[in-house]
């Protein structure tokens, strides 16, 4: 059967589907993704994948694109597209590919709800997919693959940029989507102060945009932290792999660190662990909770500034529990 996956953004939330390739592939069928160009490095040229399909991204949208994507998925003669997404935009793709056969998730477990009136079928979240792993994972079932549990990262090859640098060093990431998840740059650079008496450099990752946040955090630092080198997606992860500790809000970075299993402390506020933090038991999580929580909103008021509520006190010794496990 071939199969299509509608995924398209963001980050985070294409490392959290890259598990439904494995017994994808395992069970026989042939796979092919849509995703967005932010997350396309992820996918392109990846051995478990037939084909990858980029659509333009919403915030930039082409109708000449759109026709091509189009053109490109209706060639692929797909039997089914899942739609891992649950918007409107992921729902009107899956539809747009020409598939005999559109499924998503039922109603009640999209984020525009009213989308899955573009789908055939809906498939029902179990009550134990909790994680939003194993809510991808159960979408599976529109194709009698059972993988609830799976926790398998396929990812491209990935090299080093900082391979010849030894030291041992935690790697630092203040930066991502949306600010209401985000940990202050000062905040962190007293943590780096912190894990330079515990004998680690602390490297500040930075991606487009971000690279004034990690100097901030470099210069708060008091020379504990330095600018990781640019990178792309891959050789973030690469150097995430390498880490002794990764310290990161919920972000896409938090999350491909996670994948090679990197040890993590993870910072949350208005988004939930249970369905998007670690899912390895050695790893830490430190939280406050606003009371809008689980809040999935950019711009609520309510949880603006929850973040800056947690001490470096409790973050530091979340690191020390962390690096002492292993």
């Amino acid at each position: 059967m071939k199969v299509l996956l509608v995924r398209l953004s963001a980050i985070g939330d294409v490392v959290h589907t890259l598990p439904v390739l494995p017994p994808l592939r395992r069970a026989g069928h042939q796979v092919s993704w849509l995703v967005e160009p932010a997350a396309r490095e992820l996918l392109e040229g990846h051995p478990m994948l037939d084909l990858v399909v980029v659509a333009p991204p919403a915030k930039r949208f082409s109708l000449a694109q759109a026709r091509s994507t189009r053109q490109a998925l209706r060639a692929g003669g797909f039997d089914v597209a899942l739609d891992l997404q649950g918007l409107w935009k992921s729902a009107a793709w899956s539809r747009l590919a020409g598939a005999r056969r559109t499924a998503g998730h039922e109603t009640r477990a999209r984020r525009e709800p009213l989308s899955r009136l573009l789908l055939h079928e809906a498939v029902a979240v179990p009550k134990e997919a909790v994680h939003v792993i194993d809510k991808n994972l159960s979408l599976l079932r529109a194709v009698g693959v059972e993988a609830m549990g799976a926790r398998e990262f396929p990812l491209p090859p990935l090299v080093d940029p900082a391979a010849a640098d030894t030291r041992d060093f935690a790697l630092l990431n203040p930066g991502g989507g949306w600010a209401g998840k985000l940990w202050p740059a000062e905040s962190f650079g007293a943590l780096a102060r912190h894990l330079r008496e515990r004998g680690l450099t602390s490297k500040v990752a930075w991606g487009p945009g971000e690279r004034g946040l990690a100097e901030r955090v470099a210069a708060a630092s008091g020379g504990a932290a330095e600018l990781a080198p640019p990178t792309t997606l891959l050789q973030l992860t690469a150097l995430a792999r390498r880490a002794r500790l990764v310290v990161a809000a919920d972000t896409g970075p938090l999350h491909l660190a996670c994948a090679v299993g990197a040890p993590v402390v993870a910072l949350f506020g208005p988004t939930d662990p249970a369905r998007n933090g670690p899912f390895s038991p050695r790893d830490v999580v430190v939280r406050r909770i606003p009371p809008c929580a689980p809040c999935y909103r950019r711009g609520c008021v309510v949880h603006a500034d929850v973040m800056a509520t947690i001490a470096v006190g409790d973050v530091a010794r979340a690191a020390d529990e962390r690096l002492a496990r292993g």
